[in-house]
């Protein structure tokens, strides 16, 4: 039987016959289920759930780990049936980092796979693919949507009523020692040039209420090929120096990792106090200019903090020059991060447009209570050290005390 491999996002037609999704997990327990959803991708009822307790509804079932799709049952009132794995809640802490396989097959079809990107920010629920009606027939497609927030947060996009949640844990922090100082020696000593900039940092986090609080900083930088000017001008030289400044006061180790988002393969490295001179240069030369994949240098800095075993929130001051080309999949990211003691501040200073970052909490209510934007203008190396840092910690701050 010939094969074909589908990526994130894209579609193939199916036949008017049943067809088969299976689906095969390497790491925890998983069950598989099935939502029936109506033209406004919402169920009809709490009878569109299909899984192992109700294994069967209007021309779709679940047995184990594969769902069926009689297609001609399935009635007119259905657009779209969604194909969900989930960790199984009696393994507790059992998260996704290898994502699930899907294998598609109707009899005189070509087999179709699907291969998730990886997970790495606690997705203990996955929509591996839907399909959809289209044209008088139907369709399947790639997607590969996780969910931190288990099925509850599911549920509620998809409109099953369930039992609310439980408040998400406080994200991991941690404070000095009781009136123990930031002791800026090491700065001094190694890093004398940035000694005033960590000074003002220092009054900015302590003016805030946050002046003995620990985080790992990370810095994420766009690498778009609309960045070429400031980079070639020093401007993300400068910003990178004030964000190592900042982390001073935050982690005593001296380094900041840096990853550059370009493509689907951010470069990280690190900058660090004895090493920061011309540090943003040497590294972004080696990276090519690409389409400034924020989504994926996201989830690689999220990877990595994971990795780190690092037991103090995450502060990802995430630099953007321009929106998103998946504006849906980064704030999945920040939805699924909000549980894990990550904080992202998106600054924005370059020539694109940035309307996506400023409107995330602008609504009433604040979205994404673990993220800020900042402002940092065209040029943000004419912004006064006072002026900046306030910028930079204002939200961070507002976060850690809450």
């Amino acid at each position: 039987m010939r094969t074909t491999s589908l990526r994130k996002g894209e579609n193939a037609p199916l036949l008017p016959a049943p067809v088969l999704l299976s689906v095969a997990v390497q790491g925890p327990a998983t069950d598989v289920s099935a939502l029936l959803l109506g033209a406004g991708g919402k169920v009809r009822g709490d009878q569109d759930l299909v899984f192992y307790n109700h294994p069967a509804q209007d021309g779709v079932s679940v047995a184990g780990s594969l769902v069926t799709a009689d297609l001609g049952r399935v009635p007119a009132g259905v657009d779209r049936v969604a194909v969900v794995v989930s960790v199984d809640p009696g393994q507790p802490g059992g998260v996704f980092t290898r994502a699930p396989v899907l294998t598609v097959t109707q009899p005189g079809s070509t087999e179709l796979t699907y291969t998730a990107p990886d997970f790495s920010s606690g997705e203990t629920v996955v929509v591996l693919a839907e399909l959809y009606r289209r044209d008088g027939g139907w369709k399947v497609r790639a997607v590969g949507q996780g969910y931190a927030s288990g099925l509850a947060g599911l549920a509620a996009d998809y409109g099953v009523d369930v039992e609310p949640p439980a408040p998400d844990p406080v994200p991991a922090q941690r404070t000095r020692a009781p009136g123990a100082v930031v002791d800026l020696a090491k700065v001094e000593r190694v890093a004398p040039a940035l000694a005033a900039p960590a000074r003002q940092a220092s009054r900015a986090l302590a003016e805030r209420g946050v002046g003995q609080r620990r985080a790992a900083v990370y810095l994420l930088l766009d690498h778009d090929w609309h960045m070429e000017e400031l980079y070639e001008s020093f401007a993300v030289q400068a910003f990178a120096e004030r964000v190592l400044a900042l982390s001073a006061n935050l982690d005593d180790d001296g380094t900041v990792p840096v990853l550059f988002s370009s493509g689907d393969q951010p470069f990280l490295e690190d900058i660090r106090l004895d090493n920061y001179r011309g540090r943003i240069d040497q590294l972004h030369t080696q990276v090519d200019w690409g389409w400034g994949n924020v989504a994926a240098a996201m989830r690689h800095a999220v990877g990595h903090y994971r990795e780190s075993g690092a037991r103090d929130p995450a502060f990802m001051v995430t630099q953007v020059g321009d929106e998103p080309w998946d504006k849906a999949e980064v704030r999945s990211l920040l939805r699924n991060t909000a549980s894990l003691g990550v904080f992202w501040l998106f600054v924005g200073f370059g020539r694109g447009k940035l309307a996506f970052y400023k409107n995330l909490n602008a609504a009433t209510g604040a979205q994404f209570p673990n993220v800020a934007f900042y402002d940092a203008s065209r040029n943000p190396g004419a912004v006064p050290d006072e002026r900046f840092y306030a910028g930079l910690v204002e939200g961070f701050a507002t976060w850690m005390r809450g």
